[in-house]
């Protein structure tokens, strides 16, 4: 695993093996990039359910000024933490769970939200209620999930849904109409 484009084109990222995170694919990765090329710049990214911190350190690669990495697996964080040396740009990474971290930030806005979490639960839909109900999202912020593809999206208001699939991975987009 690597970081694609960027600052850190090219920077090897240390993975895990846990039964609960499966890192994203680089040409997944290179996907949803693409897809957001635009938002990044001096974006405020929150990398939801990190796991090895890949997305939000492609962020910082392409040039948002502040990411947030939390995870509530200790190896989690460790490894974020490892994937982050010699990073200068400003990010914070937090061990908590995301309900925690989504309550104690709810008075913030975040520009990119990456919801990557473990595929058979219902944490993603939990997390985008939360960050809807409580403005969390900013006015031309996007929330991207990474899904099974097995799971039908469910609707969310005032949103404009857009998905892409690859193999038996969905990635959807969810702008503010």
């Amino acid at each position: 695993m690597r970081v694609v484009a960027g600052k850190y084109r090219g920077k090897k990222l240390k993975e895990f093996d846990l039964n609960s995170t499966r890192p994203t694919l680089d040409r997944v990765k290179e996907a949803i990039f693409s897809s957001i090329q635009f938002d990044i710049i001096n974006a405020k990214v929150l990398d939801l359910f990190s796991g090895t911190g890949a997305l939000g350190i492609e962020a910082i690669s392409r040039g948002a000024k502040l990411t947030y990495f939390v995870d509530s697996n200790y190896e989690a964080q460790k490894i974020i933490k490892e994937n982050l040396k010699n990073v200068s740009e400003a990010f914070e990474v937090v061990k908590a769970d995301f309900q925690t971290f989504l309550m104690e930030k709810k008075s913030q806005q975040f520009d990119i939200i990456f919801l990557d979490p473990p595929y058979a639960t219902d944490y993603a839909e939990k997390a985008i209620q939360f960050i809807l109900s409580n403005n969390m999202l900013s006015d031309k912020g996007v929330i991207v999930w990474e899904k099974s593809n097995d799971k039908n999206i469910p609707e969310f208001e005032n949103l404009n849904i857009k998905t892409k699939k690859y193999g038996t991975v969905q990635v959807v987009y969810l702008r503010k109409n």
